[in-house]
C-alpha cells in the first residue's frame, strides 16, 4: 500500500501548493490557463486512445459501459457526493466538485494506476506507482490553481481504487493480461480525452457514466481466455 499512500500523498501536497499559487493568478489569467489545462488533458488522452489494437473492442466497450453508466447514474452520484462534500469542507468554493470530480476521473484512468497498483500488490514494487504520483503531485498543482481546494480530495478515491487493486491483486492477475491492460488504457485515453473537452466548455459529457466502458475489455478477455 506505500504506492497508493505517496500517490495520495502527492495529489494533496499538490493541490494545497496550488491552492497557494491561486492567490497570485490574476482573474484574467484563469480562463486562459483553464483552457491550457483542458488542451494538455486531450493530449493525454488521445496519447492513451492511439494505443488500442483492437478499435471494434474499444467502441464496443464504450458503447455497452455508456449503457451501463447511464442505468446505474454513476455521473449524477459523483456530482452529488463532489457537492455533499463542497457544502462540507469548500468553504465557498464553487469549483469544488468541478474539482473533486476532474481530479478523480483523471487520477483513476490509466494504465499507470492498475499497472502499478498490480505491482505494488503482488511484488511491492512501488516504482510504477512513485512515477505516477511525481506526474500526478505536478497535474494537482496545475488543476487546484484553477479548480481550488476539491482537486486535493480528489486523492480519496484514488486512495480506495489503487488500495483495493493493491488488495486484490493476487485474484485478479491472471485476468489483466497485457492485451486486457493494453484496451482498458485506450478506453480509458478516450475518456481523458472526454474530460479534456469538458475543462474547455465545448459541451458537457457525462464522463463518469462511461468509466463502466474502462472494464469491458477485462470482462471480454476473461471470457475469451475460457474457450
Amino acid at each position: 500500500m506505500l504506492g497508493t499512500i505517496v500517490n495520495a500523498g502527492a495529489i494533496i501536497l499538490g493541490a494545497l501548493f496550488g491552492i497557494i499559487i491561486k492567490k497570485g493568478i490574476k482573474e484574467s489569467y484563469k480562463d486562459t490557463i483553464m483552457n491550457g489545462i483542458g488542451l494538455s488533458v486531450v493530449l493525454i488522452g488521445l496519447m492513451g486512445g492511439i494505443e488500442a489494437k483492437n478499435i471494434i473492442l474499444v467502441i464496443a466497450s464504450i458503447v455497452i459501459g455508456s449503457l451501463i453508466g447511464e442505468a446505474l447514474d454513476i455521473d449524477k452520484r459523483l456530482d452529488h457526493l463532489g457537492l455533499s462534500m463542497e457544502s462540507r469542507f469548500g468553504k465557498g468554493d464553487s469549483n469544488f466538485s468541478k474539482g473533486f470530480v476532474t481530479g478523480s476521473l483523471i487520477y483513476c484512468i490509466g494504465a499507470m494506476a492498475i499497472v502499478g497498483s498490480l505491482e505494488s500488490g503482488l511484488s511491492g514494487n512501488h516504482e510504477t506507482l512513485f512515477a505516477k504520483s511525481i506526474l500526478d503531485g505536478i497535474t494537482a498543482i496545475l488543476f487546484a490553481s484553477s479548480l481550488g481546494i476539491g482537486v486535493a480530495f480528489s486523492a480519496i478515491p484514488v486512495f480506495i481504487y489503487q488500495g483495493a487493486i493493491t488488495l486484490l491483486a493476487t485474484v485478479i492477475k491472471d485476468y489483466l493480461t497485457s492485451e486486457a491492460i493494453n484496451e482498458m488504457s485506450a478506453v480509458g485515453g478516450l475518456l481523458i480525452l472526454a474530460i479534456g473537452i469538458n475543462l474547455m466548455g465545448f459541451k458537457k459529457i457525462k464522463v463518469a457514466n462511461m468509466l463502466p466502458a474502462i472494464f469491458i475489455p477485462l470482462i471480454y478477455f476473461s471470457i475469451i481466455s475460457l474457450f
